[in-house]
């Protein structure tokens, strides 16, 4: 939120992510950018099937966007990085909105309940 006051919707998602991930880890908490995470297919391990903006302490998946409105298709987008990583929990931030209150999404993968 302060990132989001302090500059406002409308820069380049990068610029939110490095800031996002310096004050993270000025707060103490571990946090990996862009990491690479493989999809298993038919036994078949495939180097990259995606990059993860954030994992923050091996637990959660953060998805960062900037747009005006984001779509089903960011939230179904983070599940399934949820479901392929096996990880639980997962946040879809959009620093794109006015109010960055409604541009957080927190989802939970509940594919093996």
């Amino acid at each position: 939120m302060v990132i989001h006051k302090g500059l406002g919707p409308g820069l380049l998602e990068s610029v939110y992510q490095k800031i996002l991930v310096y004050e993270l880890r000025k707060r103490g908490l571990r946090v990996e950018e862009e990491v690479p995470i493989a999809v298993r297919w038919d036994e078949i391990e495939m180097d990259l099937g995606f990059r993860a903006d954030l994992i923050v302490e091996g637990k959660v998946i953060v998805e960062l966007k900037s747009v005006e409105k984001t779509a089903s298709v960011h939230r179904k987008q983070v599940l399934t990085y949820l479901k392929v990583s096996g990880l639980r929990v997962g946040l879809l931030i959009n620093f794109g909105e006015a109010l960055l209150k409604d541009g957080v999404c927190r989802l939970v993968n509940r594919f093996d309940e």
